[in-house]
């Protein structure tokens, strides 16, 4: 994987976990940096429609 897209991923994923923190899904930091850019993407996206719909 080249250095551009693996600061790219990471980034995103820095992103995500910040958004998931800020919100109060997570508590700690170090559990959401266990998780691939997938997995938190999947679990930005319920929270944004969870957070929509009420």
């Amino acid at each position: 994987m080249s250095k551009f897209l693996r600061e790219a991923i990471e980034k995103k994923k820095q992103f995500y976990a910040k958004r998931l923190l800020e919100a109060g899904i997570y508590k700690e930091s170090s559990l959401l940096h266990q998780l691939t850019l997938s997995e938190l993407e999947k679990i930005y996206q319920s929270y944004q429609s969870h957070k929509i719909s009420k």
